[in-house]
């Protein structure tokens, strides 16, 4: 009786496991090392690296960590390619220290620069010339956030140009002449300054996704309303999610036809309300995914003399230092629109924001 030859008949037959699912390579369970015998070809079948929970959390810590620094590398660089400071801005400031660790104070300027191409009347579409629409005072670093609002239209002495507005010095010398008249208004040192650029605050507020703002009753039209060309925004009472836009008009709106009460202070208010919801948005676990293009548009919408690292220091003590309250330094009418702060409220707003 002849024998099978195994190379001829094999008397056995052989089978193939099917592939193993996600669950069981989740458990470590997979596919054995197989050897198979076709025609004397053999082929190896090694066994694939097991995927378990370790490793699926270290690939996400990775991946969180290569957008941390992807974010602070656009950041830096888009840091160090903005416009500085005029010289004579540099000199007028005082030396600061690490916010991390000390507190300085940092000059925030709003210029009425509208963007090119703007249909509203008047408008400056340039920074020479342009007046200071928003002045703040931030007291911050070392675990403190504090600011101060001066309404643009409080009368101040102006070095070689005599009591008028204090928006007005902007105007007249630009940032240099400004921080000069308000370390003199204040008695306080000045140790950064920014200057925002209105025109490009809105592609920034989109970079983040917008904003929420809790507001009352909002009836505005800026530049005429959208039926001139301009800006238009109605809100009911509530909080409402604005985009770059919105936040803008919002931030810009002192004529509020369904609350004949707002004014030039209440704009004020408007802003602080919109730089809290900025940074209430930049810790919410959305703006995570958009942080690189964040990170690129920050930048943009300010001139200062800090460079990258101190901005980023910055940033951090203002997380540190919690949500800054809203304060307006008080101010009574001098006469058609100029309003006029006492030497004890300037005092008084001055130690509060230094003291607390």
């Amino acid at each position: 009786m002849q024998m099978p030859s195994d190379l001829e008949q094999r008397p056995y037959k052989l089978y193939r496991s099917g592939p193993r699912g996600l669950k069981a390579r989740l458990r470590g369970e997979d596919d054995l090392a197989l050897a198979r015998f076709d025609d004397g070809d053999r082929r190896d079948f090694r066994p694939r690296r097991r995927i378990t929970w370790k490793r699926v959390i270290l690939g996400l810590l990775g991946a969180i960590v290569f957008w941390l620094l992807l974010s602070l590398v656009l950041f830096l660089i888009s840091a160090g390619s903005q416009q500085g400071l005029p010289a004579d801005a540099n000199s007028a400031l005082a030396s600061g220290g690490n916010m991390l660790t000390s507190t300085d104070t940092v000059l925030i300027l709003g210029t009425d620069q509208r963007p090119a191409g703007s249909k509203e009347p008047g408008a400056n579409t340039h920074d020479a010339g342009s007046r200071s629409d928003t002045i703040m005072l931030w007291r911050v670093g070392g675990g403190v956030s504090r600011r101060l609002s001066i309404p643009r239209d409080t009368l101040a002495q102006i070095p070689g140009h005599g009591t008028t507005k204090i928006n007005a010095a902007y105007a007249y010398g630009g940032p240099g002449l400004a921080i000069k008249t308000i370390q003199q208004f204040a008695g306080v040192p000045i140790n950064h300054v920014i200057v925002v650029n209105l025109a490009a605050f809105p592609p920034f507020i989109d970079a983040i996704g917008g904003v929420d703002v809790t507001t009352g009753r909002v009836c505005s039209q800026i530049s005429g309303g959208a039926q001139n060309g301009g800006w238009t925004l109605n809100l009911s009472p509530g909080t409402h999610h604005l985009n770059g836009t919105e936040a803008l008009v919002y931030a810009r709106t002192r004529e509020n036809t369904c609350n004949p009460a707002d004014n030039d202070l209440t704009r004020v208010q408007h802003q602080q309300e919109i730089l809290n919801a900025i940074k209430a948005k930049l810790l919410s676990p959305g703006t995570f995914f958009r942080l690189p293009w964040a990170s690129w548009d920050a930048p943009k919408v300010l001139r200062t003399d800090m460079g990258g690292p101190t901005l980023l220091s910055l940033f951090m003590a203002s997380e540190l230092g919690g949500n800054a309250p809203v304060a307006v330094l008080p101010t009574t009418p001098a006469g058609g629109s100029d309003l006029q702060a006492s030497p004890s409220a300037v005092h008084d707003a001055v130690s509060k924001l230094l003291n607390g």
